[in-house]
């Protein structure tokens, strides 16, 4: 095992005991901020512009001011040294509001090895169960005021789905809207086979989170020879598809096993997308 690092942005990496918050800081008190996670491969973070994009689009949405591209950089680089290159690793960089009453934000990054258990989703598969999430599939995005499609510290919601699914017996939840389409899990994308044609839910018009790792093997899809396409999909769509999967930056691609107690057959498409994404 290697030991988890911590950096934080204008001090470098500090010692894990040492504190990196004050307890006033509003990401604390009201889970006011951003996070990115990326997958450590060879020790360096795969696909950080992508990252840092999504984590600067949610920064406008939140008006939260975010430091220059260069010393975020900084930070993941720095953590990230002397890191073993054989080694899988789980790199979070969180940007809060800072402190309560005003301040800069708080800008750190962690580091750890990916856990064995998502090693194992990636070869062994998932349960999934469909959950009511209580709103209408394209409802947020209608609402300007609401900050959608960001990657929010608010965990809450995620983390009351997941307990959820422990409770029940699944390893994962994909929310259903009020009108009955699919949108996302809690922190996955979903992706299907529909033919030669890979897809998923479209971001813009649901508000959820657009994926990083979503969005590259969509975009490389045809080389595989398949085709891409955002669509709505119902549960039972999504029954009747060839191959249904989860993606996320450090899983990498699962493939749902069983929805809603009903066993999937094996998808074909699996080990070369898993291969193409590079996570084989």
């Amino acid at each position: 095992m290697v030991a988890s690092r911590v950096a934080v942005l204008g001090r470098g990496v500090v010692p894990a005991t040492e504190p990196v918050l004050r307890g006033n800081d509003l990401g604390v008190l009201h889970g006011d901020g951003l996070f990115e996670t990326m997958d450590l491969r060879g020790g360096r973070p795969w696909l950080p512009a992508a990252h840092l994009a999504r984590l600067r689009a949610g920064a406008a949405a939140l008006e939260l001011p975010l430091p220059p591209d260069e010393a975020l950089v900084e930070l993941l680089d720095g953590i990230a040294a002397g890191w073993p290159a054989e080694v899988e690793g789980a790199l979070r960089l969180v940007c809060t509001r800072g402190p309560e009453g005003g301040g800069l934000p708080s800008v750190y990054a962690t580091l750890a090895e990916v856990p064995a258990a998502a090693k194992r989703l990636r070869r062994d598969g998932v349960t999934v169960a469909t959950l009511p999430l209580g709103v209408p599939a394209t409802g947020r995005p209608e609402l300007s005021w609401l900050p959608v499609g960001i990657k929010s510290i608010s965990y809450a919601t995620n983390s009351a789905a997941r307990r959820w699914a422990a409770r029940n017996g699944v390893d994962d939840v994909l929310w259903v809207s009020t009108d009955g389409y699919v949108l996302e899990a809690p922190g996955a994308n979903v992706v299907w086979s529909d033919g030669d044609t890979l897809c998923t839910v479209p971001a813009a018009r649901t508000g959820i989170l657009p994926g990083t790792t979503c969005g590259w093997l969509l975009d490389h899809a045809a080389e595989l020879g398949l085709e891409r396409a955002e669509r709505m999909v119902t549960p039972a769509r999504l029954h009747a598809a060839t191959g249904v999967w989860l993606t996320s930056s450090v899983r990498g691609l699962v493939e749902v096993r069983s929805l809603d107690a009903t066993p999937r057959p094996p998808a074909p498409h699996t080990p070369r997308l898993q291969e193409l994404l590079g996570f084989a």
